[in-house]
């Protein structure tokens, strides 16, 4: 069985992640896989350093005229049996039916599904892949036939690390110490964050992640007098490290189709602390495995995470209640094997009309 990849994106979000994590594990078991990839997309050295043949295309609107043939001259030399395609912009530069006609081995195109796309823009797939259940309900709303949806949930790499050192943050030892990991953007809910740092005046607030915003929100970290226990880390690649140095994982998301961060967080035995966004509403049962606040409510997100300051038995609780939920549904054994299962089966049924 053999394999395509394609990730058209460039960012260092939550679906490029998942693209990486996804594709250097599959390929760890034995999956035989070529990637195709943005230039310049911060995945390229990770899939290289597994192993992975890696091609880079510039995948730009308007005008493009390289990514789709490059795409075709990849597939006609390497046969992929399954052609996946991460979000909306890999899919609409994957090669027409057409096309799939006209090579050795036609491939089965399956589209991957982070959030609530169009399904419209996903007419020359097969197949549909929703990282959740609420998502592949959305795909067959929007009226994509139900036995050619199937849900392929993420995860974040098993890994040990060490705490990170404080002190190399001006971060004192004995404050409760909040983590972010998010791209500094409008949905994220950033702001709400820091609004309810005010009244969390014992703590600590690391914020890991890049992006637009960086600029906006030092401005307010700082009027609202905060800013000496804010601190903007960048992107990082040491997210487990600052897992094991974090007191409680603060996730505001305002939009959140599924969120990585609560995995990560359940993984590494962090209590969190969410707004309910879609994808924390749906997987986390406030004060089981998390503790769970309305979008947009500063005053609740406060006291949240002062409660679970406050009591150890409570974060107790909600950190073995999330690694629970982390041993149930997203080890990388479980996922990695619903990933094989899926591609056998569609790779089945093929060969079954084939033979008919």
């Amino acid at each position: 069985m053999k394999v395509l990849q394609i990730m058209g994106g460039r960012e260092v979000g939550g679906a490029e992640t998942a693209f990486a994590d996804t594709v250097c594990t599959l390929h760890k078991k034995g999956l035989k896989q070529q990637a195709v990839i943005r230039d310049g997309a911060p995945c390229e050295k990770m899939l290289k350093s597994a192993g992975i043949p890696v091609t880079t295309l510039p995948f730009r609107k308007p005008f493009d005229w390289k990514t789709r043939p490059g795409i075709e001259k990849v597939i006609s030399n390497f046969q992929p049996d399954i052609v996946q395609t991460w979000m909306n912009r890999a899919t609409q530069f994957c090669p027409q039916k057409s096309f799939r006609k006209q090579v050795k081995n036609p491939f089965i195109h399956v589209g991957w599904f982070g959030g609530y796309y169009k399904v419209s823009n996903y007419h020359n797939c097969e197949y549909l892949v929703g990282v959740t259940p609420d998502i592949c309900r959305h795909q067959v709303a929007e009226g994509w036939p139900t036995e050619r949806v199937q849900v392929l949930r993420t995860f974040c790499p098993s890994q040990t690390a060490k705490a990170v050192n404080r002190q190399d943050f001006d971060t004192p030892e004995d404050v409760p110490l909040l983590l972010n990991l998010a791209r500094l953007h409008p949905k994220k809910g950033l702001d709400v964050l820091l609004k309810a740092l005010v009244d969390i005046p014992s703590a600590y607030l690391w914020i890991a992640g890049e992006g637009p915003l960086r600029g906006e929100l030092e401005v307010l970290a700082k009027s609202l007098q905060v800013d000496h226990r804010v601190l903007f880390l960048g992107w990082r690649n040491d997210r487990a490290a600052l897992l094991e140095t974090a007191d409680i994982c603060v996730f505001p998301s305002r939009y959140e189709p599924f969120g990585t961060v609560m995995v990560e967080a359940w993984l590494h035995k962090v209590p969190l602390v969410t707004a309910a966004s879609a994808g924390p509403k749906a997987h986390v049962k406030n004060g089981e495995n998390g503790m769970l606040v309305p979008i947009d409510d500063v005053n609740a997100l406060a006291g949240a995470v002062n409660a679970v300051i406050a009591d150890k038995k409570l974060a107790d609780k909600i950190v073995a209640g999330g690694f629970e939920t982390y041993i149930s549904d997203f080890t990388e054994e479980k996922v990695v094997q619903s990933y094989f299962d899926f591609y056998q089966s569609i790779l089945a049924a093929k060969t079954s009309i084939a033979n008919t």
